[in-house]
């Protein structure tokens, strides 16, 4: 048999190494049709000239495009088969993606429970993107249920991996030479510091977009992510096509720019959701909440910690109900760190 049906929940074994296929040399069209995908309009992303007033060579590609391609090259071994992506922990960027890097993927498998049901269970991975350099770029957890081939198969031994509940301000890894003293505030398009930010605070970003069925497969085509359920109209029984979760992350921080345009690089990813499936035809709108506030070493850079959640409407603010369940308009909540100006 020459073609791949996937990997299912019996064929991962603790503690293996997957070399994932097709790395992938990065160019400038890939930042363009990032921005072009969402209403991107983080100065550093946007302009060589801004990226090389805050102390970098050049701009980079978006923080979040890096992680959908390393994702990307993931799929067809770790995800294919998958019945849904349950969330993240652990996620930190460790060097920025320039046009010309090449990035490959390698995922070690560090977790596995076999569900009560026999007929799925859930993996733990952790995923590392690697330039041509050999440099780790950036590294994650995740879990996927991932269906059984072979209801038969013996289950594995359970290990539940123990994992942080967030990345330590200490371990933020701020990119060799980033220096917001000389920042721009005009060019960039907010005049809020790090300092202007408390715990505790709410911010409705007001703004929404309409998904389609046309861009998500583009962009999802785009990281090269093979999962059936975003492209095959038969794979679910209901015909509908879900939303890739990445393509819910890029356009809640894009929207966020509104009240957070100063919110410049991702640096770590502590916990994330995806609550609900969205679907073609669902408007995405978001709001964050400042958790917390760190000092860096770099000059005139600070770290905030936010709580960044997509919606498909209802209230702002309002994320759980009764029991501790998230709320039927609730799509995306993510907990990740940034770096802004102080």
């Amino acid at each position: 048999m020459k073609t791949n049906p996937g990997r299912f929940f019996e064929d991962y074994k603790l503690g293996e190494v997957i070399s994932h296929a097709v790395p992938r040399t990065v160019s400038g069209g890939e930042r363009a049709l990032y921005h072009a995908l969402y209403p991107a309009r983080g100065a550093l992303y946007s302009s060589d000239e801004f990226a090389r007033s805050c102390g970098l060579p050049q701009a980079p590609l978006d923080d979040l495009a890096a992680f959908h391609l390393v994702f990307g090259k993931t799929v067809p071994d770790i995800s294919l088969n998958a019945v849904a992506n349950l969330g993240y922990a652990e996620g930190r960027w460790l060097a920025p993606v320039y046009p010309g890097d090449t990035l490959a993927a390698r995922s070690t498998v560090i977790g596995l429970k076999q569900n009560s049901n026999g007929k799925s269970g859930v993996v733990w991975v952790k995923t590392e993107g690697v330039n041509q350099r050999g440099e780790v770029v950036l590294s994650y957890v995740r879990w996927v249920m991932v269906r059984k081939r072979d209801l038969d198969a013996e289950a594995p031994m359970t290990t539940i991996p123990d994992l942080a509940p967030a990345v330590p301000a200490s371990d933020l890894v701020v990119p060799e030479g980033l220096d917001f003293t000389g920042y721009d505030f005009t060019l960039a398009g907010e005049p809020h510091r790090w300092g202007d930010y408390e715990p505790g605070e709410r911010i409705d970003h007001v703004d929404g977009v309409t998904v389609e069925e046309a861009e998500h497969m583009l962009a999802t085509r785009l990281w090269q992510n093979t999962a059936k359920v975003h492209f095959d109209a038969t794979f679910r029984p209901d015909g509908q096509r879900l939303i890739y979760g990445g393509h819910v992350i890029s356009m809640a921080r894009a929207l966020s720019f509104n009240g957070l345009a100063n919110a410049q690089m991702v640096v770590a990813l502590n916990g994330g959701a995806h609550a609900n499936p969205c679907f073609s035809g669902t408007t995405v709108k978001a709001w964050s909440e400042v958790l917390d506030r760190a000092e860096t070493a770099a000059p005139g850079v600070g770290a905030l910690r936010l709580r960044l959640v997509a919606t498909s409407g209802g209230e702002p603010f309002t994320l759980k109900g009764e029991g501790g369940k998230y709320l039927p308009h609730v799509l995306l909540d993510l907990d990740y760190w940034v770096l802004v100006p102080r």
